[in-house]
């Protein structure tokens, strides 16, 4: 019990000061089980209840489950989101997750005819700009968090349109504008782009901090990429760990193992046991030849498209397209 206060008290008067235009969610933790605390609480403007012991993970469910449904809309004239979010996301650096998620957004729009999003999600360091030959002079999500009121129009404009036919919201030039850029941001932008886009690809880095997590929130799949050696398989096992505390179901949870065919003494049978979850896509090695195409600019679906590597990644897009129409018919 707080000194001055009780939960009751602080939520209404929460309520009392909030005003019109904005609800704050509120979930009461309490050991008070019966019928008429509970009732109370709800009168007093609780938007949720919960019984002491409780597990974090519903906890944590709980309040995304409020967030999305009392977050607000940024463009109110904007149509339901319909398009997919995929995450692209390596518990390690240095497995490939940035080539592939370049790769397989190009894939996505050449091989089905989607319309492709691609973000750039590493906010203090990404390589997009680098790697799809774009320059620094080039806008960014900065432009859009800095702008008084955000829309689709806002959006449509600082999208930047590659060679290839996607289009890139590309990471702040320099390390010190991505802090204008926060958690909250990221989940608007998104709705806004599935409005516009069939997929959304957004390649983060490997931290799980609120950016991140805020940004699995939005994805109808993770790809957690890694390679078959035991850092990385120990780094994606804690991952798995994690999402599976946080609530995220294990369907949104795809792996993907690059550089499948390198030799590194483990099996992809034994990596799927020490995991236990299945690998979803393997992408065969070659390194080399993605690493050239990415520093020249030319990613391999546009350089090497009929390499075994770019074969393999037109092979994982179809794959993620036809999920997606499986979903669409129900």
């Amino acid at each position: 019990m707080l000194p001055r206060l009780d939960g009751y008290a602080v939520a209404q008067r929460i309520r009392e000061d909030e005003g019109t235009t904005a609800h704050v969610p509120i979930v009461m933790l309490t050991a008070e089980g019966d019928v008429e605390q509970r009732i109370r609480g709800l009168r007093m403007g609780a938007d949720d209840y919960l019984m002491k012991p409780f597990h974090p993970a519903e906890l944590i469910a709980r309040i995304r489950s409020l967030l999305a449904r009392f977050s607000p809309t940024l463009d109110a004239g904007a149509a339901a989101p319909t398009g997919s979010v995929l995450v692209f996301y390596g518990a390690k650096g240095g497995v490939g997750t940035t080539t592939l998620a370049i790769n397989a957004a190009i894939a996505l729009h050449k091989e089905t005819g989607r319309n492709v999003a691609l973000v750039d999600g590493n906010l203090q360091f990404g390589d997009h700009r680098v790697f799809l030959d774009l320059g620094l002079d080039r806008k960014s999500v900065v432009d859009i968090v800095s702008a008084p009121t955000v829309d689709a129009e806002l959006v449509r404009q600082v999208m930047v349109r590659h060679d290839s036919g996607i289009d890139v919201l590309l990471a702040p030039p320099s390390p010190e504008t991505a802090e204008l850029v926060t958690p909250d941001h990221f989940p608007a932008i998104l709705d806004i782009l599935r409005s516009t886009y069939d997929f959304v690809v957004v390649d983060v880095d490997e931290r799980l901090d609120e950016l991140n997590l805020r940004i699995f929130d939005a994805a109808q799949a993770i790809h957690v990429v890694l390679t078959a050696d035991l850092a990385s398989l120990k780094n994606v096992r804690i991952v798995l760990e994690t999402l599976a505390n946080l609530a995220y179901e294990r369907s949104r949870i795809k792996l993907v193992l690059n550089r499948s065919t390198a030799f590194t003494g483990i099996s992809v049978k034994n990596a799927e046991g020490a995991l236990r979850h299945r690998i979803d896509t393997q992408i065969v090695n070659d390194y080399r030849g993605a690493i050239s195409g990415l520093n020249s600019g030319q990613p391999v679906l546009e350089s090497r498209p009929d390499s075994a590597l770019g074969r393999a990644i037109v092979e994982m897009a179809r794959a993620i397209d036809a999920d997606r129409q499986r979903e669409i018919a129900g």
